[in-house]
């Protein structure tokens, strides 16, 4: 199998903040991996907050490309699968996203070669797809409210905090939205001293869950405010890889996995396995990206209780196509693979 990339630039609809970065471009990388006439494609999104940049993806891409260059046949069985992804893992242990893509790349190779979409070869049904959240992020008041009203015909919305004003926001928001599902992600905002106080507001504003309100290595400050009762809590950066889950069964209601924190959809599959044996419930979420990168993710939406796969509904323009529908509920096609294409 024969490895080439190249990086995409992305353009963001409108400037996207968060409590700790703000973006108005991003790149990626597209990822296709060739075996005779097939090509699988698949997209790594760099995730700096774990030491990850285009730079250390494209650095790392020969290591991998020789490895896959020696795999002579297309990987027929999930223990196959888990074999490459390991071995990719001890190549290069840093560089999870650009895992996660060659990981994508492979399920897409392998689908085509099966003439299978993805979700059927894991025996998955779209149908059951939860809807996708869409994501307000932090902006002026009157930004926000802007931002509510376009986002109309999405029935949840995530609403990123973490300043000063955080109740005037959630309670623009609830005002723009009285009946929507209204989600909090907080990105490791909240102070120690604060945090029955901030999940109590939450509540007022009918929130539905708060993700990641403190920072990574602060299980203690998440499993205060489980135990407080007053509203679920997931877990997001303190929960990257598999073996990260059986350590926030006592501290957390659910978790939040990323391809690009865990390595793809191996590494994935593994952590909802985990996940239901701990009793969690399961997220899938995203970084800014394009629908090839939502794609993969999206083919084990059936696996899990909520979807945060919102990336490619941010981008001005997404260069690729293949994962449809409206109204925050997603729809895979039936073509071979991902099923993606160029817009």
């Amino acid at each position: 199998m024969d490895l080439t990339w190249k990086r995409i630039p992305l353009t963001l609809r409108r400037p996207f903040r968060t409590a700790t970065a703000l973006r108005t471009t991003k790149e990626t990388l597209w990822l296709t991996l060739r075996h005779g006439d097939l090509e699988g494609w698949g997209e790594a999104v760099p995730v700096d907050t774990y030491g990850q940049t285009l730079a250390t993806a494209e650095a790392a891409l020969p290591a991998i490309a020789g490895y896959l260059h020696s795999i002579r046949d297309i990987p027929e069985r999930g223990t196959d699968q888990e074999a490459i992804v390991d071995s990719l893992i001890r190549i290069v242990p840093t560089e999870r996203a650009t895992i996660a893509a060659v990981d994508a790349a492979i399920h897409d190779l392998m689908g085509k070669a099966l003439h299978v979409p993805v979700w059927q070869w894991l025996e998955l049904n779209p149908a059951t797809l939860p809807p996708t959240s869409f994501t307000i992020g932090i902006d002026d008041i009157e930004t926000i409210r802007d931002k509510v009203f376009d986002a109309a015909e999405f029935p949840i919305l995530k609403v990123k905090l973490g300043t000063s004003n955080d109740e005037q926001i959630l309670e623009t928001v609830r005002q723009a939205a009285p009946h929507k599902t209204l989600r909090v992600d907080a990105n490791t905002s909240w102070p120690d001293a604060e945090l029955i106080e901030r999940a109590r507001m939450l509540a007022r504003w009918n929130v539905e869950f708060v993700e990641q309100p403190v920072a990574a290595p602060n299980l203690d400050g998440l499993r205060r405010i489980k135990t407080a009762g007053i509203l679920p809590v997931i877990a997001d950066e303190s929960c990257v890889t598999p073996a990260d889950v059986s350590g926030l069964s006592d501290c957390v209601d659910g978790i939040n996995i990323k391809m690009s924190k865990c390595g793809g959809i191996t590494e994935a599959r593994k952590m909802i396995r985990l996940a239901r044996q701990a009793g969690l419930k399961v997220m899938l979420g995203c970084m800014i990206e394009s629908s090839l990168g939502i794609s993969a993710a999206a083919h084990l939406g059936p696996m899990v209780d909520y979807l945060d796969l919102d990336g490619h509904l941010l981008l001005a323009a997404d260069p690729f196509s293949g994962v449809g529908g409206q109204g925050g509920r997603l729809t895979l096609t039936d073509r071979p693979g991902l099923g993606m294409s160029t817009a």
